[in-house]
């Protein structure tokens, strides 16, 4: 890894754009993936793998979405900084560091927005590979759905702790989201 990009990696104005898309779009998956594992129970699928075929199937479509859009975000969030940059300065920037660090920068963000919801789709349907050895669709469901609350009570505690809020109920908060999705599913399932 380039000392560029390390030192990129380091700067808390990327790490905090970053962190931000992660949790955002790894919320969304996990949402996603309970709702979804919550209706293929209630549709009557009985095949683990099938469940674990479908939530790829979302996972792919979040993780591009993800990716895509914060790189296109970026761009235009980048260019514009890097206008004001040329303006102050009275100069043109394109081809320097500054201009190569805004685009590394935005390749960080997309990438860590892509992975938030590759993430919070992909564990929780993990139970769904055991099913017909170790565990029955029952089973694999509800620890699908233990799974992506964990998931969420993590996102929610690590943003409580870095803003120094109870992360216990910060993590709280967040992993309600998941239970109120799965009660909603159920509901009206």
């Amino acid at each position: 890894m380039s000392a560029r990009l390390a030192s990129l990696l380091r700067d808390d104005r990327v790490r905090a754009i970053s962190r931000r898309y992660f949790v955002s779009n790894g919320f969304d998956g996990a949402l996603t993936c309970i709702g979804l594992v919550i209706g293929a129970y209630l549709t009557g699928v009985t095949e683990g793998l099938t469940v674990v075929k479908i939530g790829v199937g979302a996972a792919v479509g979040l993780t591009t979405s993800g990716v895509w859009s914060v790189w296109e975000i970026e761009r235009a969030e980048k260019r514009a900084e890097l206008g004001r940059i040329e303006d102050a300065m009275l100069t043109d920037l394109g081809g320097t560091a500054v201009e190569r660090d805004k685009v590394a920068a935005r390749g960080i963000n997309a990438a860590a927005s892509g992975l938030g919801p590759l993430v919070g789709i992909v564990v929780p349907l993990l139970p769904f590979l055991a099913v017909g050895g170790l565990l029955s669709m029952t089973w694999a469901t509800l620890a699908s759905v233990g799974l992506g609350t964990s998931i969420l009570f993590s996102f929610g505690a690590y943003m409580g702790s870095i803003s120094d809020q109870r992360w216990y109920v910060a993590g709280l908060r967040m992993a309600l989201a998941g239970v109120a999705v799965a009660a909603v599913n159920l509901l009206f399932g």
